[in-house]
């Protein structure tokens, strides 16, 4: 073989190795999720704005399945067993080209819950991800049960997402795809029991927090959106300007909170990790609707939406507060003392109350201000401890 075709050993990487971040690789793979994410959000977006909204939660807590799921699989295989060779990138490709037929059966999945093209960008994707679970399983002795039990556990699962693309719509098959989505959440703890595969924390929980600013950034764009709608009519300026500065406030204030803890902490045990993974996936879904509910707070001001202010203030609220407990959940908990962890739930609850303020967001914004100067006051238990250390 041309030394240009040789292919490195897949080899669990050392969870332990230094200065492990994200790659060149992995950030190029993100773009494509900022494609599908937008997505998602512009037609969750519409769905609200029109009044849908169970039929628009419905099918964006679906196709956001699809997104998270794809991605934090590819991102748990990388802080395992990357390698970065040509074979290994082609397949990231793959998987890339799939993200992007995902997020053009976004549109059809909310308007006509036509699956067709959504299910067939994730299972191009998740194909792809078994070669890559086959290859590790050849050159990784201790780790080939687990790699081949999630090579076949996945395989399965995309062979009857295929056929369930031929049940008729209805109740069955409704139910058949909460089995299915309850499958693919069920191969990682299955595949674990034959030997848990190594992560890196600082790498793996890195790689969320660059995820995290994908679908904040969503929210920025929202911000700017309702400047830009600020300067094509006059009547409406002051409200805009108002909802755009408020947007920044609060996303600013949500980098904040995500970012205060050491995440790395989160994810020791292999329950700890299924427990953070997991529950991501109400943080990002929660994170992206945000700025689809800004968008629909711009549609209510310049008159353009069938919901009421109050109604459309809880699309912005509701997120919010799912993101806050989330991340308070699963990662501010055990390093915060009892002020943080008493102000942040708090807050969050309190944030629900926004929409009965007459101006939108206000509420919001002056809550997550305090939020933030707690933290700021409260740093991390270890954090802490580790400066009065330094200074004794």
């Amino acid at each position: 073989m041309p030394p240009q075709l040789h292919l490195s050993s897949m080899r669990p990487r050392d969870p332990a190795e230094p200065g492990r971040s994200a790659s060149p690789l992995e950030l190029f793979f993100d773009l494509v999720f900022v494609v599908a994410v937008a997505t998602a959000a512009v037609q969750l977006h519409h769905a609200l704005t029109e009044n849908h909204v169970a039929d628009g939660l419905v099918s964006y807590a679906i196709v956001f399945f699809g997104i998270w799921w794809a991605w934090m699989n590819f991102t748990w295989f990388a802080t395992s067993f990357g390698t970065d060779d040509w074979l290994y990138r082609v397949l990231t490709f793959v998987q890339m080209a799939g993200v992007l037929v995902l997020a053009a059966g976004i549109e059809p999945t909310f308007t006509d819950r036509d699956f067709t093209l959504l299910v067939v960008g994730y299972v191009i994707m998740r194909f792809a991800m078994v070669a890559q679970w086959l290859r590790a399983s050849r050159t990784s002795v201790e780790f080939r049960r687990t790699c081949r039990r999630y090579a076949a556990g996945i395989a399965v699962v995309q062979v009857l997402w295929i056929l369930w693309l031929f049940i008729p719509e209805g109740p069955v098959a409704s139910v058949v795809l909460v089995l299915l989505i309850a499958g693919e959440l069920a191969v990682p703890v299955v595949a674990e029991r034959a030997g848990n595969t190594p992560w890196h924390p600082h790498h793996i929980t890195e790689r969320y927090g660059l995820f995290t600013l994908i679908l904040l950034g969503e929210s920025l764009l929202a911000s700017a959106n309702a400047i830009i709608e600020a300067l094509h009519g006059e009547e409406e300026l002051a409200p805009l300007i108002s909802l755009a500065i408020l947007t920044f406030i609060v996303t600013a204030s949500l980098f904040w909170i995500y970012f205060w803890p050491p995440h790395h902490r989160a994810i020791g045990s292999l329950s700890q990790s299924i427990r953070y993974g997991y529950v991501h996936y109400f943080v990002f879904a929660a994170a992206g609707a945000f700025s689809a509910g800004i968008e629909v707070e711009i549609d209510v001001l310049t008159h353009h939406s069938e919901l009421t202010e109050t109604q459309a203030s809880f699309t912005v609220t509701v997120p919010i507060a799912i993101f806050i407990l989330g991340i308070w959940w699963i990662a501010m908990r055990a390093n915060a003392d009892r002020v943080v962890n008493t102000v942040v739930p708090v807050g969050a609850l309190l944030v629900l109350f926004d929409p009965f303020i007459p101006v939108p967001v206000t509420l919001t914004a002056v809550l997550l201000i305090a939020i933030v100067v707690v933290l700021v006051l409260h740093p991390p238990v270890g954090e802490r401890n580790s400066e009065r250390a330094e200074q004794h």
